[in-house]
């Protein structure tokens, strides 16, 4: 039973920097500036279990369009776990998304909690990390993500994501971010995948990355993880998609950390022979 004067806030942007410090305490090494991207999502998708006017639990139940939802970020004080202050907080998230679609990628110790309030597996994860040894191509098919291509990078997108999310790609893919850099894939005029690689706690993280056939993903790759060679690199991909798992061995990646994508609601049925990283385990 959780103690009774618990308080549910919306947390604001400087509170979603408590977020991602908590979740680098996790060892989930979340990106140095993902806050602004995750704060234009939903700005009223992250809330804060507060004791005392003590944070003690969090959550983020951002709304994607009309039917879908993502939880992430469901972390607990150390101190205060086995309270019942996480459940205050799960289910302010669930009312907050309900009668819509909801995913989440769930820690290995927590799905069977998920699985008693309605998800179901759907795939497993893997996060693969390793040193980039690889040199950026100098190939004409890609290029940068600037202003002018946005718009279309964003419609491209909506094929691998269960909702429309512009205002958080607009973020995640801003040009001239020193942070963070999009690059894209074009044959014969027509986008055929794009990718993102940003700074993360430790080292930097691809995600998302999509492409549609496995040369394409290959290129971008090379061409994301080029632009920080010598450094490490991780990339979240779903295990279904045996092309992505040939891809991060091909290039030294080891696997570290296992989810699991579960759903309450419908399948989006997302292509995942076409996905090569997810964007986040936070927001989907």
């Amino acid at each position: 039973m959780a103690p009774l004067d618990t308080e549910i806030r919306v947390m604001d942007e400087d509170g979603i920097l408590t977020m991602l410090d908590w979740a680098a305490q996790e060892g989930w090494n979340p990106g140095e500036d993902d806050a602004p991207s995750y704060y234009a999502a939903d700005p009223g998708g992250f809330l804060g279990c507060y004791l005392n006017n003590q944070l003690v639990s969090m959550v983020s139940a951002v709304q994607y369009g009309e039917a879908y939802g993502f939880l992430g970020f469901y972390i607990c004080h150390p101190e205060f776990r086995r309270q019942g202050l996480g459940a205050v907080i799960w289910n302010a998230a669930m009312k907050r998304l309900e009668g819509r679609t909801i995913g989440l990628d769930g820690v290995v110790e927590e799905q069977d909690n998920y699985a008693k309030s309605g998800f179901k597996l759907v795939h497993q994860n893997m996060r693969y990390s390793g040193l980039s040894d690889v040199t950026m191509p100098m190939d004409q098919r890609i290029s940068i993500i600037g202003k002018g291509i946005l718009p279309s990078i964003i419609k491209y997108d909506r094929n691998y994501f269960p909702a429309e999310r512009s205002a958080f790609l607009e973020r995640w893919m801003e040009p001239m971010n020193p942070m963070r850099r999009g690059l894209y894939l074009v044959e014969e005029g027509i986008v055929r995948g794009y990718g993102v690689i940003r700074a993360a706690r430790d080292g930097y993280r691809i995600g998302p990355m999509v492409a549609e056939t496995p040369e394409g993903a290959d290129l971008l790759f090379r061409a994301l993880a080029g632009s920080a060679k010598g450094q490490m690199i991780n990339i979240d991909l779903p295990l279904p998609n045996e092309q992505a798992v040939e891809l991060a061995e091909r290039y030294d990646l080891s696997p570290v950390f296992a989810t699991a994508r579960m759903y309450k609601g419908q399948d989006p049925n997302l292509p995942l022979d076409k996905i090569y990283s997810f964007a986040s385990y936070e927001l989907g």
